[in-house]
């Protein structure tokens, strides 16, 4: 019966008295029946033609829509059809109607003639809530078409002998999310079916507010069984992370998820096909997907099953006639991965009749206590883009395949590769947009929720943004900055100036993550925002999702093994949670929990999407942990990684608790910058600079030292030519490197190891030209060396030598710093190389070391047993720090008046 309020309408609208001119009381539609195709607001219902006058609608959901909600007649259920349609009643649909009985009677400038598509308008927003094709009046043997399915989810082609009913004269199509039963499981889960004798079989309806992470599960238990849920036989439905729906056929043997076994069995919540291996005639897996969709935050799935199934070991046979006992659940559900290819029904977790329950059932029996539709808090399915002030969205154009605003018009607009997603802007952060859609997109920012130049269709409309002028393609893109304030209206829209329903909502909030923080990066795949904050000695991080899920963690390292990993998420009771871990294996038993000095802690989500921040100091005050390690030094590149799962707990992990998507790589933020980079392989600024630093440091400035060294006892100054040349080349070629260095990272950061070592080798070899420049002057033939020449003798050597030695430590600990910045596998072949090119030099030099004490020692005996006094010619290349380096004056007084030759007794 309908309610007090449907009777007084249906008072109110019936006719009166003679029918008013122009309707025509025949018509060869009288008595057709159809259902109500689901668009949008939950609409369902069944229309029958009444007459030439009036329609009715009985079993009517619908949720409350505009004032301008109404029953339009159109020419075809496409968007220029419909917009060219007109009201063909007054009634206004404004409100929630729950299973309501309506008799509408037609306008009188309306017509069935004119009228091929009979629809729920909503004239503010060009949106179809739900329709009905007709068929044509003067066709009797004409089938009716059916109604198209929305197309806001993809789903398989819907099977025609199991929705079409015959009656009477006329047929029903029924829509797949029409059913003959209905049964309320909880507040927010519905059971629909309709049991088809003649086929032995049933399609059920599961349908509930949840989540898109969220599963479905729906079975018969074992008549016997001890436990409700052992050996029961359950349909998981829900919807992949692509939109997809699927149906799969489960069997319980264990209160846990899939888990495989030590034998090679496998045991928990399975699908039928893993308990035989594979499935590959469909003997196992006996449930058959009809549909799918998720509309107003609605997911409903319909599928079909055997009562009596020919897997006679898995699946429980179902009497239609008898009392048995149904169980149901709601949960999280794990994403399939390389190791097990099947969604996981995570544990449903409680209380007992919101979350999982068991009850009997009889399907034979009518029931239907479902009274209206599902209202979801959250019935935006959309995907959310967040504008950021440091990275531009970059708009496209693409297919309409899951456009949240029916009917889809043939193109609309992608930002960020998402279509037409929810835009999220924060007043007083400036949004920048690449629009790069085509030179027949221009876009601009309105208070219009059609778009298209609301003039041409006689309706006004304030322009925030854009124009005209705003279009591009991506070779050369056209950039719209935006910057939205406190006169901005909470909600607007982006759309092309040149077409109609292109774009979606703009949602304007006060200020959020973007004016909280000072720099901020997408990480790897745009999947989540990373934010920070520098401090004298502390940062400040947040992290943001892009996609939902149950939990997310950010970790600073090159990947998942020996990292410090920050999680957040939010528990049962509603309460959000930050956590530091230490993960050293790929297990669940290997991530540690430490303790960690963190300090204002947030964690919060929205529509699914966690964000969570806290303050943390750059080096921990510890010593000996774990976690005193947890350094972050702002003037080198912070690896982070991040990671999504479906459920997280504070103890007892388990592997149901691991991640399901994960950055591929990680991504170098530069704090002082406030950039990001991809991390990569060595970048070739920084290997010309190693490859200088190398030349320079390991090969010239060396070969100078050796020529002053190993060089002197031959005759002439070529070895002071060598020396110097050699010397001059090297410093040059290190002063190059040292600008590409300085060029790549944008300055000198002194903190590092690497770069004290490699300043302090600089200034020693800088400082070795200038210390020639005042070099004392050389002794004449036969005087003894200044002290002042000795004493820069002394400093010229052992500044030389030092600024070698320091230079060799740069080389090292440069190798370290690339190791920390790349990773051992691009460093680890260089690093050998080095250490193999330093063991060469130092035998090269031991063994000219030893060549040159045995060419002392030979010049040494040569003058004991034939030596010349007098008149000799000083060689200026005699080092004057060698002991044999000076002749007295008087032995060159002597030398000049007489020659004495000494020869042996023996001769």
């Amino acid at each position: 019966m309908a309610s007090p309020p449907s009777l007084f309408l249906l008072i109110f609208l019936l006719p009166i008295g003679p029918a008013v001119a122009g309707c025509r009381e025949n018509t060869s539609l009288a008595g057709f029946e159809a259902d109500l195709a689901m668009v949008q607001h939950q609409v369902r219902g069944v229309v029958r033609i009444v007459d030439g006058c009036s329609f009715s609608v009985r079993g009517f959901d619908m949720l409350a829509g505009s004032d301008q909600v109404r029953w339009f007649g159109a020419a075809g259920d496409d968007l220029h059809n419909l917009t060219m349609g007109s009201r063909i009643s007054d009634l206004p649909l404004n409100r929630t109607f729950r299973n309501e009985s309506l008799t509408i009677r037609l306008s009188d400038n309306a017509s069935w003639d004119q009228i091929a598509v009979l629809a729920i308008w909503d004239e503010a927003t060009a949106s179809d809530f739900g329709h009905v094709l007709l068929r044509n009046a003067g066709d009797n043997e004409t089938e009716p078409a059916v109604a198209p399915s929305p197309d806001l989810s993809p789903a398989p082609s819907l099977a025609s002998d199991s929705l079409v009913e015959h009656k009477s004269k006329s047929q029903i199509h029924r829509q797949p999310t029409m059913f003959t039963n209905c049964f309320a499981l909880s507040s927010r889960f519905r059971l629909r079916w309709t049991l088809h004798p003649e086929s032995d079989s049933v399609d059920i309806g599961l349908e509930a507010t949840v989540g898109s992470e969220y599963y479905m599960a729906f079975g018969w238990t074992t008549p016997g069984s001890s436990s409700h849920m052992l050996n029961a036989d359950v349909t998981v439905t829900g919807f992949t992370e692509e939109g997809n729906p699927f149906a799969d056929d489960y069997f319980i043997t264990g209160y846990s998820e899939c888990l495989l076994n030590k034998d090679g069995k496998v045991e928990g919540v399975c699908p039928d096909t893993i308990y035989e291996g594979s499935d590959p005639v469909g003997l196992v897996n006996n449930t058959k997907l009809v549909y799918g969709q998720r509309i107003d935050g609605v997911a409903f799935v319909r599928y079909e099953r055997p009562l009596v199934s020919i897997d006679k070991k898995y699946d429980v046979p179902v009497n239609m006639t008898q009392n048995m006992t149904v169980i149901w659940a709601l949960g999280l559900l794990k994403p399939p991965d390389s190791i097990r290819p099947y969604y996981l029904p995570q544990n449903h977790g409680k209380p007992r009749e919101t979350a999982y329950n068991y009850l009997s059932l009889n399907l034979s029996k009518e029931v239907d206590n479902c009274f209206g539709p599902l209202d979801a808090e959250d019935k935006e399915d959309q995907d959310i883009i967040i504008a950021d002030a440091k990275t531009p969205l970059v708009v496209t154009s693409g297919p309409a395949l899951h456009y949240p605003n029916p009917p889809n018009p043939t193109k609309v607009l992608y930002i960020n590769k998402k279509e037409a997603p929810l835009l999220r802007a924060e007043r007083g952060v400036p949004v920048t947009f690449s629009i790069q859609a085509g030179h027949d997109v221009a876009l601009y920012l309105t208070s219009d929720p059609i778009g298209g130049n609301a003039t041409l269709r006689n309706m006004t409309e304030v322009m925030y943004a854009g124009g005209p002028e705003f279009e591009g393609v991506p070779a050369s893109p056209t950039e719209l900055t935006w910057l939205p304030d406190r006169n901005t209206p909470d909600q607007l829209y982006y759309h092309s100036l040149f077409g109609l329903k292109m774009g979606w909502k703009v949602q304007v909030v006060d200020g959020g993550l973007s004016d909280m923080y000072n720099n901020s990066v997408l990480l790897d795949d745009q999947q989540v925002s990373f934010f920070w904050t520098l401090s004298e000695d502390s940062i400040s991080i947040a992290a943001r999702g892009e996609k939902k899920s149950g939990y997310l963690a950010i970790g600073f390292g090159s990947g998942m093994i020996d990292s410090y990993a920050y999680v957040g998420w939010i528990d049962n009771n509603g309460k959000g949670h930050v956590n530091t871990y230490w993960i050293d294996r790929k297990d669940a038993m290997n991530v540690h929990p430490v303790s960690e000095n963190l300090t204002f802690v947030r964690c919060g989500q929205e529509n699914g999407i966690i964000t969570f921040e806290f303050t943390r100091p750059l080096s921990p005050s510890c010593s000996g942990k774990i976690e005193c390690k947890n350094i972050i030094d702002p003037t080198t590149p912070l690896k982070v990684i991040w990671a999504m799962g479906a459920q997280w707990l504070a103890d007892n992990l388990s592997e149901r608790n691991m991640h399901s998507v994960a950055s591929n790589r990680p991504v170098s933020v530069l704090l002082l910058r406030g950039s990001a980079e991809a991390d990569q392989d060595l970048r070739p600024v920084l290997a010309v600079h190693g490859f200088m630093m190398f030349v320079a440091w390991g090969i010239l400035l060396p070969g100078g030292i050796l020529a002053a060294r190993y060089l002197k006892h031959i005759k002439g100054d070529g070895w002071f030519q060598l020396h110097v040349y050699l010397q001059y080349s090297g410093i040059a070629i290190m002063l190059l490197g040292v600008l590409f260095a300085a060029a790549e990272l944008r300055g000198f950061y002194l903190s590092l190891v690497h770069v004290k070592f490699g300043v302090t080798a600089i200034l020693l070899a800088c400082a070795q030209p200038l210390n020639a420049c005042v070099r004392p002057k050389r002794p004449a033939e036969g005087e003894i060396a200044s002290p002042k020449r000795i004493i820069w003798e002394y400093f010229h050597i052992i500044v030389g030598r030092s600024a070698i030695v320091a230079g060799v430590a740069a080389l090292i600990t440069g190798m370290k710093h690339l190791r920390h910045r790349y990773g051992s596998e691009n460093v680890q072949g260089l690093t050998w190389a080095l250490i193999l090119w330093v063991l060469a030099f130092a035998l090269l030099v031991m063994y000219l070391e030893y060549m040159e004490i045995k060419r002392r020692r030979i010049h040494r005996s040569s003058l004991k047993g034939n030596w010349v006094l007098g008149n000799s010619e000083d060689d200026d290349s005699v080092d004057l720090l060698h002991s044999e380096r000076t002749v007295t004056k008087s032995e060159s007084q002597t030398s000049g008046i007489m020659e004495v030759q000494l020869e042996p007794l023996s001769r």
